[in-house]
């Protein structure tokens, strides 16, 4: 058992320990529901356990279980995202939020032998977390920030940003007849908040072997930025499996102008994964960023496996 399922386990349990049993009805639901697969990075109120009403114990428990999905990068960024959040919010009405607008669901049991799992959906934060006897999965996973800069200055998917814009700005020519999709970003992602992610909707781009040894090098830290918001054990299976398929079918495409402050918009796409990222609203202020899993968001290749090792075809 990895440690990710192990801290996903005892985070679960803690946070169901400290419910009532009205908190417990309405944060407990089935890994087979399929209205689960539903999901936005929209605002508005979601099924499940409101974080806006939990104590200040239970909230830190939340905040826990969070983190124990993601690398202590990933879960940074992930709690930046409640933080920005609440800027926004403070910034709209003048007054700090009561608390964080965030649902949570913990989904089968986190006791029991069968795989469970638990999401967290709100504005701009959609984490969607599959635990298996041999790991976890946490796609689709979405992270947003609005405003992009806070007025601190801080800028949570600073990093996601520059490394894109680098490798964008540094085509040749030739390269910016592949690399450039358009002259003009599109509105928002273009998986949107589909339930199956489909790469046939993302431009072609350039492909790997296109590019310079350098500018593989960005391409290379911009893909493990994302992977990396998951723990190290998984981000870096995640990497063995696009070397393994090729990293020459590693894809990217950036639109819009490359001049910092402007409405931008990239993707990278390969088989086993795509990534997208899209900063054009609010004055190029206000970023949605997706990490898609293609074999295995929701955990499917998770639950597949379990039930094939369950379930063993007759002879």
């Amino acid at each position: 058992m990895t440690t990710a399922v192990t801290d996903a386990r005892r985070c679960a349990r803690a946070l169901l320990a400290s419910l009532d049993e009205r908190q417990r009805g309405l944060v407990r639901g089935d890994l087979a529901d399929p209205g689960l697969r539903r999901w936005t990075y929209l605002p508005g109120d979601r099924p499940g356990l409101p974080m806006e009403h939990l104590t200040n114990a239970q909230h830190t428990l939340a905040v826990e279980l969070l983190r124990s999905a993601h690398s202590p990068e990933g879960g940074d960024l992930a709690v930046g995202a409640l933080e920005v959040e609440r800027i926004r919010r403070e910034l709209a009405t003048g007054s700090p939020p009561a608390g964080d607008r965030y649902w949570l669901r913990v989904l089968g049991d986190p006791d029991g032998e069968q795989p469970w799992g638990w999401r967290i959906n709100g504005h701009h934060l959609a984490v969607h977390v599959v635990v298996g006897p041999a790991g976890a999965t946490l796609t689709p996973h979405f992270i947003g920030s609005e405003p992009a800069t806070v007025p601190s200055g801080r800028r949570i998917l600073g990093a996601e940003e520059e490394l894109a814009r680098r490798l964008a700005a540094g085509f040749a020519p030739e390269q910016r007849a592949l690399g450039i999709s358009s002259a003009v970003a599109p509105g928002d992602i273009l998986t949107r908040a589909d339930s199956v992610a489909d790469p046939a909707v993302l431009p072609t781009g350039i492909g790997w072997g296109q590019l310079h040894p350098e500018q593989q090098g960005i391409l290379g830290q911009l893909v493990r930025r994302y992977l990396g918001r998951a723990p190290a054990q998984y981000a870096r299976a995640c990497w063995r499996d696009a070397e393994a398929a090729g990293l020459e079918r590693i894809r990217f495409a950036w639109a819009g102008p490359t001049t910092p402050g402007e409405g931008h918009y990239y993707c990278v796409r390969a088989p086993e994964f795509l990534i997208e990222y899209d900063n054009t609203q609010d004055g190029a202020n206000h970023i949605h960023s997706v990490w898609r899993d293609l074999a295995n968001d929701w955990g499917d290749d998770t639950l597949a496996a379990h039930y094939r090792a369950s379930h063993p075809a007759a002879r």
